[in-house]
C-alpha cells in the first residue's frame, strides 16, 4: 500500500513543477550602432570575458602601481567582495536545502509527585500517597524529515539565490572598475596640476626677468613708473596662481592615498609630466558595450532572481508534502531493553487554509519586485548608451579642439616674442608686452587642461564599455 502511494508521488517530484514566468532579458530598441561611431553595436551580456589591465594602454609605471595598491588595499572593494562572499554563503544553504533533515535528543528527567496537602477524606489523601514518589524517566530519539519538492518552491528559491549570487559578484567587477576609474582620472587630474606647475614655475622666472628689464629701462629713462609697476603685477600673480596650484594637487594626491587603502600622511607622488599620449580607439572597434559591463549584467541577474521568486511565491500556494521518521526509546529503567522502543515513518501534507492574504500579498510583491527589476535593467542599459556617447563625443570634439588650441599657443607665442623685441627696440609698450605674455600663458594653461581632458575622457569610455575595448 506504501508503495503505491510512494512511488507515483517521487516520480512527480523528480518531474517537478515550475512556475516561474519564462526567463529572458526584457525587451529594448536599441540601435544598431553608436550614434558617435558608426563601427560600434551593441551586443548581449557577457561580463566573463576577460579584462585584463586596460589601464596598461596609457604606459605609466606610477599609474600601474596605484592600481596594483587598488586592487589589494582599497576598502571599498574589500567591503563588496565580503559582501558577495555573504550571498555565496545563502546560496550554499539553498542548496542544502533539497536535502534531507535528522536530529537525535537525549533526555533525562527526575519527576516527583507528592501528596495532596489540606483538607480532603482519608481515602483520597491516602490515594494520592500511593501513587506519589520520585520518578526517572530517560528517552533517546532521533528525527528525519524531507521536503519533497514537488511544486518547484525550493527549486525556485535556490535558483533565485544563484542569480543573486552572481550578481553581487558582478556588484564587486563594477566596484572594481569605478574605483580604477576613480584613480586613474585622479592621477591624470594631479599630472595635470604638475604641468600647470612646471609652466607657471617658467612663467614666474619669464616675469622676474621682464621686471628686472622693465627696471633697468626705467634706470635709464626709457621707461615709465606704470610700465614697473605693470611688470611687478604680472609677476605677483603669476606667483599666486602657482601656489594655488598646489590645492588641486594635493586634494587629488589625498584622494588617491584613500583609493590605494592608505593615510594621506603615508602617501606621495612625485612631479612628473602630463601624459602626451592618448590611446587612440581601433578601427575595427568590438561590440563590447553589453558585454563587458558587470552593473548591466548584475541587473540582468537580478530580473532572472525576482522571476525566480514568482514561482515560489506561487508555489506556497499549494501543499507542502514531506516525509518524516522517528524513532527511539523511553523508559523509567533499562533503556535499551526490548519493549521500550519505538519508532514511525510516513508523508506528511501540510496545507495552509486560511492566512489572511498573506500569499496573495507575497505574490504581489513578487510581482512588482519583477517589474522594478525589469525598469532598473532598461535605465541600466540606457545609462550606459549614455556613457559611451558622451565619451566618444567628447573625444572626437577635444581631438579637433587639441589640433586648434596647438596652433593657438604657436600663435601666441609668437606675438609675445614679437612683443617683447619691439620693447626693447622702444617701439612698442610694456602694456603691449604683458597683453601678449598673458595670452600666451592661457593659451598654454588651455593645451594642458584639453589634454587632461582627453585622457579623462579615455578612461571614461574605458568605464563606459565595461573595462576596455
Amino acid at each position: 500500500m506504501m508503495t503505491r502511494f510512494l512511488l507515483p508521488l517521487l516520480t512527480l517530484a523528480a518531474a517537478g513543477c515550475s512556475f516561474s514566468p519564462k526567463k529572458q532579458a526584457p525587451a529594448m530598441k536599441l540601435p544598431a550602432h553608436f550614434k558617435e561611431s558608426k563601427e560600434w553595436k551593441v551586443a548581449v551580456p557577457a561580463d566573463h570575458l576577460p579584462r585584463g589591465s586596460w589601464w596598461s594602454i596609457f604606459h605609466d609605471r606610477d599609474l600601474d602601481a596605484i592600481m596594483q595598491s587598488l586592487e589589494v588595499s582599497n576598502q571599498s572593494l574589500q567591503s563588496a567582495v565580503a559582501k558577495a562572499q555573504q550571498t555565496s554563503a545563502l546560496l550554499t544553504a539553498a542548496k542544502f536545502a533539497f536535502l534531507p533533515t535528522a536530529s537525535t535528543s537525549a533526555d533525562y528527567t527526575v519527576n516527583m509527585s507528592g501528596a495532596l496537602g489540606g483538607g480532603g477524606s482519608a481515602n483520597s489523601i491516602n490515594a494520592a500517597r500511593a501513587g506519589s514518589g520520585v520518578k526517572k524517566i530517560q528517552s533517546i530519539s532521533g528525527q528525519a524529515s524531507w521536503e519533497i519538492d514537488i511544486w518547484g518552491r525550493l527549486r525556485h528559491s535556490a535558483k533565485a539565490t544563484k542569480a543573486d549570487s552572481e550578481a553581487a559578484r558582478a556588484d564587486v567587477e563594477t566596484m572594481r572598475l569605478t574605483l580604477q576609474a576613480q584613480a586613474a582620472q585622479s592621477y591624470f587630474t594631479l599630472r595635470a596640476a604638475d604641468a600647470q606647475k612646471n609652466l607657471l614655475e617658467r612663467q614666474v622666472a619669464s616675469y622676474a626677468k621682464s621686471l628686472e628689464l622693465t627696471q633697468n629701462r626705467k634706470a635709464q629713462g626709457v621707461a615709465s613708473e606704470a610700465d614697473v609697476a605693470l611688470a611687478a603685477t604680472q609677476l605677483a600673480t603669476a606667483r599666486a596662481a602657482l601656489i594655488d596650484v598646489g590645492v588641486n594637487r594635493a586634494t587629488m594626491e589625498h584622494a588617491i592615498a584613500v583609493l590605494t587603502g592608505r593615510t594621506p600622511a603615508d602617501f606621495g607622488l612625485k612631479p612628473a609630466t602630463l601624459s602626451t599620449h592618448i590611446p587612440g580607439l581601433p578601427s575595427n572597434a568590438p561590440s563590447t558595450l553589453l558585454q563587458r559591463r558587470p552593473d548591466i549584467a548584475a541587473a540582468e541577474r537580478r530580473v532572472a532572481a525576482a522571476n525566480e521568486r514568482i514561482g515560489a511565491a506561487i508555489a506556497a500556494f499549494f501543499p507542502t508534502i514531506s516525509f518524516s521518521a522517528s524513532s527511539g526509546w523511553r523508559a523509567l529503567t533499562n533503556l535499551l531493553a526490548q519493549g521500550n522502543n519505538y519508532w514511525s515513518f510516513g508523508p506528511d501534507a501540510t496545507f495552509n487554509l486560511l492566512d489572511s492574504g498573506q500569499r496573495i500579498a507575497a505574490k504581489a510583491q513578487a510581482d512588482a519586485t519583477w517589474r522594478q527589476t525589469v525598469a532598473d535593467y532598461r535605465q541600466a542599459v540606457l545609462t550606459a548608451m549614455q556613457e559611451t556617447e558622451d565619451a566618444l563625443s567628447t573625444l572626437r570634439i577635444l581631438a579637433a579642439e587639441s589640433q586648434a588650441q596647438d596652433e593657438a599657443v604657436r600663435a601666441a607665442r609668437e606675438s609675445e616674442r614679437i612683443a617683447v623685441n619691439q620693447y626693447q627696440a622702444g617701439t612698442l609698450s610694456y602694456i603691449n608686452v604683458t597683453t601678449a605674455q598673458a595670452s600666451a600663458l592661457n593659451a598654454e594653461v588651455s593645451a594642458i587642461n584639453i589634454r587632461s581632458r582627453r585622457l579623462l575622457a579615455t578612461v571614461a569610455l574605458v568605464k563606459a564599455l565595461g573595462g576596455g575595448w
